[in-house]
């Protein structure tokens, strides 16, 4: 491992102690570790990690929750409204965090769960499509748009009331 300081791509932070980005390479395991101080990261893809990124995972003693979802495409791909709340539970829950949350390139299942977040933050549709966007440039999804404008957050919003993890610290 590295000693030089080098973030994910499309690296940011969100609020708190929650972070996300694209996929992280071997280059970015020291800033993960030492920079940030991880304690979870949450993976959005189905797939398997790369053993090199178990391994870091393991050796730095950071929790690994991956929900692997499909992202959402024409003509008949969507997320799956229940498995963005269970990875809302993850992200939300104080004992994961610092945690990072990635997919591939950080941009479309990243930017969806993010776009969830800022509706719990009470964001502008307005807001939270700029940031969307942001991120997700040059292919912005409608379709990711429109789930999160969509999304029922009753049941996260429950769950977060219950455990006293709203609002979310900034």
């Amino acid at each position: 491992m590295t000693n030089e300081v080098v973030p994910p791509e499309n690296f940011s932070h969100v609020v708190g102690e929650i972070y996300r980005s694209s996929f992280p390479r071997f280059e970015n395991f020291y800033f993960l570790k030492h920079r940030l101080k991880l304690k979870s990261v949450l993976v959005l893809i189905p797939e398997e990690l790369p053993p090199e990124n178990e391994e870091f995972l393991q050796e730095a003693g950071i929790q690994l929750f991956q929900v692997g979802m499909s992202g959402n495409k024409e003509p008949f791909v969507n997320i799956p409204g229940d498995q963005l709340t269970r990875a809302m539970e993850i992200v939300l829950n104080p004992k994961h965090q610092p945690i990072l949350i990635h997919c591939n390139r950080g941009k479309h299942r990243t930017g969806c769960l993010i776009g969830c977040i800022r509706k719990l933050q009470n964001w502008s549709l307005t807001m939270i499509f700029d940031e969307y966007r942001r991120f997700a440039f040059p292919k912005a999804r409608a379709l990711d748009q429109q789930f999160i404008e969509m999304y029922n957050d009753s049941d996260i919003k429950r769950i977060a009331s219950a455990n006293n993890w709203l609002p979310i610290k900034w």
